[in-house]
C-alpha cells in the first residue's frame, strides 16, 4: 500500500493535463489556515458551552426557589424607601410626644393655678 504522503507528493510532481499545479506550500498554508480555524471553532463552541451551563444553572436555581428574586435592585430600592420613612415616622412621632408633653405641663400649671384661686 502506498502512504497519503507518497500519493500527494507525487500529485504535485505530475499534476493531470488541464490543471494549474498546486505548490506544496500552498497546500501547506490551506492546511496551517484550517489548523487555525479549527482551533478557534474549538475555543468558541468551548465559550458557548459554558455560557449555556451558567444560563442553564441559573435558570434551574431561580427555577428551585432557591435562588434571590429576579428583581433584586427593586427589593433594595423599596428597601431604603421604607427605610427613610421609618427615619421620617420616628421624627414625626417625637415630635408629637414632644408636642403631648408640653400640652400635659401647660394642662398640670393650669390646673395648679385654677385650683390655687380657688
Amino acid at each position: 500500500m502506498i502512504p497519503a504522503v507518497a500519493v500527494a507528493q507525487g500529485a504535485l510532481q505530475h499534476p493531470p493535463a488541464g490543471t494549474s499545479p498546486v505548490s506544496r506550500a500552498s497546500l501547506q498554508a490551506d492546511l496551517a489556515n484550517a489548523q487555525a480555524r479549527n482551533t478557534r471553532l474549538g475555543a468558541r463552541v468551548q465559550q458557548l458551552e459554558k455560557r449555556l451551563s451558567q444560563v442553564l444553572g441559573t435558570q434551574a436555581w431561580q427555577e428551585s426557589g432557591l435562588g434571590a428574586p429576579a428583581d433584586i435592585d427593586e427589593l433594595q430600592r423599596k428597601i431604603t424607601r421604607l427605610e427613610q420613612r421609618n427615619v421620617e415616622l420616628a421624627s414625626a412621632l417625637e415630635e408629637a410626644r414632644s408636642g403631648l408633653d408640653a400640652a400635659r405641663a401647660a394642662n398640670r400649671d393650669l390646673t395648679r393655678a385654677l385650683n390655687q384661686r380657688g
